[in-house]
């Protein structure tokens, strides 16, 4: 009987830890959904377009003045997505005025960079950092 009791109260415990880690995780989630909505409108596109699965990509490629079909690269093809990936990070960088630097920081600590990207006051120069 006690151990009967062990389990249900243990269920319990991970029912409310599971329940815990879906509410942060979906908090994070909406974090990064509009600190993206916010990249998206300093590039003068649709915030709206972050919330739409492949037609994200396309605007993000639009942002960073690269063509529709690299998200055909970056979605089927494996290892060179990667490299596209990595680049595509260093051109969106670019876009907004910053260096290297900030495309390390991007790519190994994207909690902190994109935030900053988003909210700090970055301004879009351009695809790539060309002046428009």
């Amino acid at each position: 009987m006690i151990l009967l009791d062990y389990f249900s109260e243990s269920d319990m415990f991970f029912q409310s830890l599971t329940t815990s880690t879906i509410i942060i995780y979906l908090l994070i989630a909406l974090f990064y959904i509009i600190a993206e909505w916010k990249i998206y409108t300093k590039a003068g596109k649709p915030g709206w377009a972050t919330l739409i699965p492949i037609y994200n990509y396309i605007v993000l490629l639009q942002i960073i003045g690269k063509p529709w079909w690299w998200v055909l690269i970056i979605l089927f093809i494996p290892i060179v997505n990667i490299i596209f990936i990595i680049w595509s990070i260093n051109l969106l960088s670019k876009s907004f005025g910053y260096g290297v630097g900030f495309t390390l920081g991007l790519i190994f600590l994207s909690f902190i960079f994109i935030p900053i990207l988003a909210f700090g006051n970055a301004k879009y120069v351009g695809p790539a950092g060309d002046a428009k």
